[in-house]
């Protein structure tokens, strides 16, 4: 497995991720009908780096990097997952989060931030904990589910300089 800069020739192939993953409308907050020609801000805009991981030229997974905020903010990073369904089991979302690490140290962010993650997506939240993220803050009821109806959110922290 491969894990680069995306280009603007892998836009469709990112999107296939992007759409499956917000279809189920159970871990990301973007509405399971998002055009795609909102994926430009969403996942390929100017102030963000969006990375993919493949196998064979195929592309199982995505992430951005980010940072946080603007201005006196930005020393945090922000980033964002996503395994293509059909690839997930094989330690794709492991690879991302190690090199996002990677990443985040190169470009001197001190820390990453996620800003919203799902308490029901016990996966993520677990892969997270085990590189190191902290819960530092919940939202009560931050996140409309399909099938939960509202639940809590987390603000998951690393810092880097540990």
């Amino acid at each position: 497995m491969n894990i680069r800069k995306a280009t603007k020739t892998d836009y469709n192939k990112v999107w296939e991720i992007f759409s499956k993953v917000i279809e189920t409308g159970d871990t990301y907050v973007f509405n399971p009908n998002t055009p795609k020609s909102d994926l430009k801000k969403h996942w390929f805009a100017d102030y963000m780096k969006t990375y993919v991981i493949e196998e064979n030229g195929e592309i199982l997974g995505t992430y951005i990097i980010k940072p946080n905020q603007i201005d006196l903010g930005s020393h945090i990073a922000n980033c964002s997952y996503m395994v293509n369904p059909n690839s997930q089991g094989k330690g794709i979302g492991k690879k991302l989060c190690e090199h996002s690490l990677k990443i985040a140290r190169e470009n001197k962010f001190e820390g990453i931030q996620f800003n919203i993650v799902v308490s029901t997506n016990k996966g993520a939240v677990e892969l997270w904990r085990k590189y190191g993220f902290e819960i530092i803050g919940t939202t009560p009821k931050g996140f409309k589910h399909s099938e939960l109806g509202l639940v809590d959110t987390y603000i998951m922290y690393k810092d880097l300089n540990k």
